[in-house]
């Protein structure tokens, strides 16, 4: 393990991929909040949602917090591609001018639980909370791991990248890529319009009809929503790599819980495998994760000790999911994490 500024890297070594492919040298970069208590039952795995790294999500941690560091030990892990752990970005020099391994949902989880159980010595954990990103391996974890989860929050996820959610990341992986930065498959430099396209895309998506259509973004003192837009979204994903981006976008595109040996795609023989408290909390007017996805997904949860479906009433859209300055949002979050961690 090495230190690198306010986070550490799980040296992970030479790892054979879901895909076949060897990852050489490959680092998962983490920090860690609150103790470890003696019996090591105590642990909360927080992962990283798409484009995130630990600082950008660490808001809801803290004492009396969702994630309350005074009672758990929490570990968020940085996705691949988020320009922490292996991304394009940081192996240049390790893979010169080959392709960044195609990387999934379940290798991050692979990775994920030898730094538990290699560093740690941690056999349980008491919550795997994601948001997003975040939440898809929360819920590979419960559905590759039910030996080791004992509750999982999936916030504003699902099991499979539906259809739907497929198509808009098609939309921003078009809107990068005509770019004239992106050239023989990859980005030579930054595409300042392609990530301004890409923001706009966003915007459209990640927020609701009601929010455009009530003027909500006045509440954060706008006079206009060309001005929300300009300041919130043109420069959302101006200081992230794009070539980190197109990983975590391939990522997301391929999360499917049952993909993979143990479930040969059978995805409601996955979703049996799950034996954890299990709360799905999507948001209500979410458009890249459907609330309708979880509701089908709830009935199949037939092996989980107890599943709950709990939209967030809200008119932030996906952003409910991740509500550093929604209070009505955060609270209400607060209160079903408060209520799973309880059981």
């Amino acid at each position: 393990m090495k230190v690198s500024g306010e986070y550490q890297i799980f040296e992970a070594g030479d790892v054979v991929l879901q895909s076949g492919a060897t990852f050489r040298s490959l680092r998962l970069a983490f920090k860690t909040y609150g103790t470890l208590n003696p019996a090591k039952d105590n642990v909360i795995l927080y992962p990283t949602s798409f484009g995130a790294q630990h600082v950008d999500t660490e808001w809801l941690i803290g004492p009396g917090g969702i994630l309350d560091s005074d009672r758990y030990f929490i570990i968020i892990p940085n996705l691949f591609g988020n320009g922490l752990s292996s991304s394009p970005s940081n192996t240049r020099d390790l893979l010169g001018d080959a392709p960044f391994p195609a990387i999934s949902y379940h290798d991050a989880v692979a990775a994920q639980r030898r730094l538990l159980e290699e560093q740690f010595g941690i056999a349980k954990l008491a919550l795997v909370y994601g948001w997003s990103m975040g939440g898809m391996q929360a819920y590979h974890w419960a559905a590759l791991h039910p030996d080791m989860v004992e509750r999982a929050a999936v916030v504003c996820g699902s099991a499979r990248c539906s259809p739907y959610n497929h198509l808009f990341l098609d939309a921003v992986k078009a809107a990068l890529m005509a770019d004239p930065a992106f050239q023989n498959g990859r980005f030579v430099e930054k595409p300042v319009a392609g990530l301004r396209a890409m923001g706009r895309i966003y915007a459209g998506w990640a927020m609701s009809y009601e929010f455009y259509r009530d003027e909500v973004w006045r509440e954060q003192g706008f006079a206009s929503q060309e001005d929300y837009l300009a300041a919130t979204w043109d420069t959302a994903f101006a200081h992230r790599d794009a070539n980190n981006l197109l990983t975590q976008i391939a990522i997301w595109q391929g999360g499917d819980i049952s993909r993979c040996d143990a479930f040969g795609g059978d995805l409601d023989r996955a979703l049996a495998s799950i034996t954890a408290h299990m709360l799905l909390m999507p948001g209500q007017t979410d458009r890249y994760f459907d609330w309708r996805d979880n509701e089908r997904e709830l009935p199949k949860l037939i092996n989980a000790r107890s599943a709950a479906l709990r939209p967030i009433p809200s008119v932030h859209g996906h952003r409910a999911g991740n509500p550093i300055r929604i209070p009505a949002d955060r609270d209400f979050i607060k209160a079903h994490v408060s209520t799973l961690l309880q059981s």
